[in-house]
């Protein structure tokens, strides 16, 4: 009769198991925010990296069960756990250099970026719960108990790491100090494990030698990948870049998308064509100084825009990353004072604590990469929105769209299930759903000063349509309303 293997002490075993499906759950989260500079970050991709996680931690537990059926777990735990540092290290390059190359929203690119982001160390590292276990079924009788104990210790370590990661060290440091960090604390845990155990790894002291090589050679290519960022956030890759084109230009790219200009000599200059509409909305509102919610800042293009032309103007803006505003100090500009306030934290948490009627305009231009957050996009948000406003306030927000125009049709019907006077502006060529496009709408307690907007806009760069009464009736036909309980709004997005 074969002599099974020695097993390990209680410790170390229970060690084992909470470290490797830790380590996982880490990569996942960091997995998440890699990605989000060349594909977004939408309900699709998140998907797709929990999705490439779960495969991996399927098939890295089937590979280690059958490796522990053949070979003594012993010899093979310290070899995984560097085999798992050197993917791990890996991660890095093969995300930023295929990135590049997958740059997009396509749905087979967002896999194989999620594939390239975790699959690799999540394998390896899946590998080892089944080894650890097989290593402490000494006692046939007591299997039940031991691998109930162990499997709820690897939980307790993906939970931990979860949190502790999501709380503690996305704050901390950037995503590749995270990475390239487990690299080396799952490196040097192998080789402690592998010393411990007096065990040779696989093969000779050239085995060895090369797969360490392999590590030092992953750590350098993460550590020297090319990054999109000039700072990373708790919610973006952020890098402002400059106009060569005009002086003191700057363009805000937050995961790969343009979403904010600033002209750092002329806040009155507004580049993009939806800040273009919107501030002719704005030159239209009554005289003098006004009272200004913003959902979402960005650049702060628009409260500067205020600031400039009304002077006097109360404003706050509800930003939800608070790394973005000390970026926009840095680089764009922003001076923040009593009559441009800034709350860091959720919209929908922010406006509840509005008073009511307090406001003359509500901005709407928050963003999770291309699309509305799902609960800034609610009937309910848009109800706690006319709340706030005063009678012959506006609201103006802002969407993204494309061809067939489900999500933007679904929004203008649930912001016109709030308020009881709505209007559209959009380029003629996106509402007969030739191509994507900003849309802006407007929404108001009392009727809106439609001709005097109209008339505003015919002073913007390209020409434009506002569409009220009977034609926005028309253009939103049977969409559905949004509401808290149903918003799949990544999903009308990706058409």
């Amino acid at each position: 009769m074969e002599t099974p293997p020695r097993a390990l002490p209680s410790a170390l075993a229970s060690a084992l198991a909470f470290g490797s499906s830790g380590a996982v759950l880490v990569l996942e989260i960091v997995a998440l925010r890699l990605v989000g500079p060349y594909v977004g970050v939408t309900l699709q991709v998140s998907s797709s990296v929990i999705g490439v996680a779960l495969a991996a931690i399927a098939y890295g537990a089937w590979l280690g069960g059958r490796l522990a059926d053949r070979y003594d777990p012993r010899a093979l735990l310290a070899p995984a756990l560097i085999l798992g540092a050197i993917g791990t290290a890996l991660t890095l390059p093969l995300v930023r250099w295929g990135g590049e190359l997958l740059r997009g929203g396509a749905a087979p690119a967002v896999l194989m970026l999620a594939a390239l982001a975790i699959f690799l160390p999540a394998f390896v590292l899946s590998t080892i719960a089944p080894m650890v276990v097989k290593l402490q079924l000494g006692d046939l009788r007591r299997a039940g108990s031991v691998v109930g104990r162990l499997s709820s210790i690897g939980t307790l370590g993906a939970i931990t790491a979860t949190l502790v990661t999501g709380f503690v060290f996305v704050a901390a440091m950037p995503s590749s100090a995270i990475v390239l960090s487990l690299a080396v604390l799952l490196a040097v845990s192998g080789l402690i494990l592998g010393w411990w155990l007096r065990r040779d790894m696989p093969g000779s002291p050239r085995m060895r030698a090369a797969l360490a090589a392999v590590g030092l050679v992953g750590a350098g290519l993460g550590a020297t990948s090319p990054t999109p960022c000039d700072l990373e956030t708790a919610y973006h890759c952020a890098r402002v870049d400059e106009d060569p084109a005009r002086d003191g230009g700057r363009t805000l790219i937050l995961n790969s998308a343009r979403h904010s200009y600033v002209d750092l000599n002329d806040p009155r200059h507004l580049e993009f064509e939806y800040v273009q509409w919107i501030g002719a909305v704005l030159d239209d509102l009554r005289p003098g100084p006004v009272d200004a919610l913003h959902i979402g800042g960005g650049g702060f293009t628009v409260p500067n825009y205020l600031r400039t032309t009304r002077p006097g103007s109360d404003q706050l803006v509800l930003e939800l990353d608070g790394g973005l505003v000390d970026l926009d100090e840095q680089k764009l500009g922003l001076v923040t004072g009593p009559d441009l306030r800034v709350r860091v934290g959720d919209a929908r948490v922010g406006l509840a604590a509005q008073a009511t009627s307090s406001y003359d305009v509500v901005v709407g231009d928050a963003f999770g990469h291309l699309v509305v957050p799902w609960h800034l996009a609610t009937r309910e948000m848009a109800a706690d929105v006319a709340r706030v406003l005063r009678d012959g306030g506006i609201y103006a927000q802002n969407v993204i769209d494309y061809p067939p125009n489900r999500f933007i049709r679904a929004e203008v019907a649930t912001v016109a299930a709030a308020f009881p006077h709505v209007a559209l502006i959009a380029p003629p060529e996106a509402i007969a759903g030739g191509h994507g496009s900003n849309f802006v709408i407007l929404a108001s307690k009392s009727p809106l000063p439609v001709e005097t907007v109209r008339t505003g806009l015919t002073g913007v760069k390209q020409p434009v349509t506002l569409l009220t009464g009977k034609e926005l009736e028309d253009f939103v036909a049977d969409a559905r309303v949004l509401t808290d309980d149903y918003a799949p709004v990544d999903q009308l997005l990706a058409g």
